[in-house]
């Protein structure tokens, strides 16, 4: 399988890495906009790894991504959209600037990805957009967490249209709303709290989901959480 993984770093996004990769049948590609917790490359030192440094929401695809795609996949069979960002600020104190870097890259980045990769997805693939039980609608929200909840809600139905815009293209689109997971993210979020389930546990269920979820579901928004947050 050839994939793409934004935001494979740190926290859940490694994690599902590390697992897609140890399959010698899969080829990956990795993005994030900073590399600065570890090194990429050095950790999977494999051929079927390559680690491009970018954000995704402004980034010339031309340049960077798209030259490592036509050399080494022969198309794509999986987009995981996992890269995010949270802005934990009372809604008074929220600026335009807050609202445009939520919405760029939990909206607009897997946006731009889909739309500029589309010519080299293969039919019968499979875009996976991670988001959040903060965004799933009738879900407990909470102070502080405005625009990471409605820009994940807005990627939510982002993967519902493009399950509808695709289908021509035979390329299946779904979305993961995920609860609390022991996360750097969360902890930002919810100091203090002790989330029942660490990273490697939900990039499990990812990484099986991502392989095989649209055999079954298609334009689903599907919530993977066992507790509130």
């Amino acid at each position: 399988m050839n994939i793409i993984i934004t935001g494979a770093s740190k926290g859940i996004g490694l994690e599902v890495a590390k697992m897609l990769i140890a399959d010698n049948n899969n080829k990956i590609i990795c993005i994030s906009r900073t590399s600065d917790f570890l090194n990429l490359n050095n950790m999977f030192n494999t051929s079927r790894f390559f680690h491009v440094k970018a954000d995704i929401s402004k980034t010339n695809f031309s340049d960077s991504i798209i030259p490592i795609v036509l050399k080494e996949f022969s198309g794509i069979d999986i987009i995981i959209n996992n890269a995010g960002i949270l802005i934990n600020k009372p809604f008074t104190e929220l600026t335009d600037d807050d609202f445009d870097n939520s919405f760029n890259i939990n909206v607009k980045g897997p946006f731009k990805l889909v739309r500029e990769l589309l010519p080299h997805i293969n039919e019968g693939a499979h875009i996976l957009n991670i988001t959040s039980m903060g965004g799933f609608q009738g879900s407990a929200k909470f102070p502080g967490l405005s625009l990471y909840s409605s820009s994940k809600g807005a990627l939510a139905i982002l993967s519902e249209t493009m399950a509808e815009e695709l289908k021509e293209y035979g390329i299946k689109s779904n979305a993961l709303a995920l609860g609390a997971v022991q996360t750097e993210m969360l902890a930002n979020a919810f100091p203090g709290y002790e989330a029942p389930l660490q990273p490697k546990q939900m990039a499990e269920f990812i990484m099986e989901f991502a392989l095989n979820g649209h055999k079954f579901f298609n334009g689903k928004i599907l919530p993977v959480s066992i507790s509130t947050p």
